[in-house]
């Protein structure tokens, strides 16, 4: 799902092709994008665009008249300029002569479009997540402490926060060396603090390093998955600060990924079904992890053999 970083980069992106251009027409490709039915949809045709912003992850588009368009790419959704294969065609937007669309991976029809009036109603879409790189270091410690979470699901949760999703969560923690498990309420006050401090490093970091790379292109490819992060995606692959293998937990869609050495003293972590099914044969560190695989190995070699 794209996150902050890369709302930002479309954001952006889209202001500056189409701020004060008109907007001729939303052709809708997929019945299941719109979601709501007031203002329908054609009142947006011939309005002029002026300007963009962010609610969360949510994209809006700013039309004359206080009209709005709300996008949530949700997963898959992106949108493009260029003609795109593979993916099912949501919308096409005509602007000032260019065609813009949006696509969404696979067939689970979870993005979405809201058409809204006036600023009463935009703010509806907004959850209350704090802006963290607009938060002082007591805002922070006090949206954390809101809720008795895992640090993973406070991150992710965008009524704490907003624009954090699972890949970016991912790598505050490992830059904080904090454990995706580890309780909201369990924290000290500089660990607190160090949390703040990766979450605004993480974040800008990511920002700078999108835009250098887009380079003033359209960004034709949002990924959760990029070149360059530490732990996220990187599943048996190693960790750029210690060398030890990047552990995972999977659960329900999402999975949280992090380095045993580095953010949980050499613990692995386990969901709880996993937990459940191995009982005791489940390995409780890095070392155990390496000892079964060794294991493993053997008994195969000697099959082969």
């Amino acid at each position: 799902m794209p996150e902050l970083p890369d709302v930002v980069l479309y954001l952006k992106a889209l202001d500056a092709r189409f701020r004060g251009k008109r907007l001729d027409e939303v052709r809708l490709r997929s019945p299941f994008l719109l979601r709501s039915v007031a203002p329908p949809l054609a009142a947006v045709h011939g309005r002029l665009v002026r300007g963009f912003r962010r609610i969360g992850k949510r994209i809006v588009w700013e039309l004359e008249g206080e009209l709005f368009l709300v996008f949530h790419l949700m997963i898959a959704g992106r949108f493009h300029l260029k003609r795109v294969g593979g993916m099912a065609l949501l919308a096409e937007l005509g602007v000032g002569g260019e065609t813009l669309r949006l696509t969404e991976a696979g067939s689970r029809k979870r993005a979405s479009l809201h058409v809204a009036e006036g600023e009463e109603a935009l703010r509806a879409f907004d959850p209350g997540g704090l802006e963290v790189l607009e938060a002082g270091l007591d805002a922070f410690r006090a949206a954390l402490a809101r809720e008795s979470h895992t640090l993973k699901r406070a991150l992710t949760d965008p009524r704490l926060f907003s624009g954090i999703g699972n890949a970016y969560s991912d790598e505050i923690l490992h830059r904080a060396r904090l454990s995706p498990a580890r309780r909201t309420a369990q924290l000290a006050g500089q660990e607190v603090a160090r949390l703040h401090a990766a979450v605004r490093e993480t974040l800008i970091e990511w920002m700078a390093r999108l835009e250098a790379e887009a380079a003033g292109a359209f960004p034709e490819k949002v990924t959760a998955f990029r070149e360059g992060m530490a732990v996220h995606g990187r599943y048996g692959k190693p960790c750029p600060t210690c060398g030890s293998s990047v552990q995972r937990i999977v659960y329900a869609e999402n999975e949280a990924n992090y380095c045993a050495t580095c953010q949980t003293g050499g613990r692995l972590l386990a969901d709880r079904a996993l937990s459940r099914l191995l009982k005791e044969d489940w390995p409780r560190t890095l070392e155990e992890l390496e000892e079964q695989k060794g294991v493993r190995t053997l008994l195969r070699g000697g099959k082969g053999s």
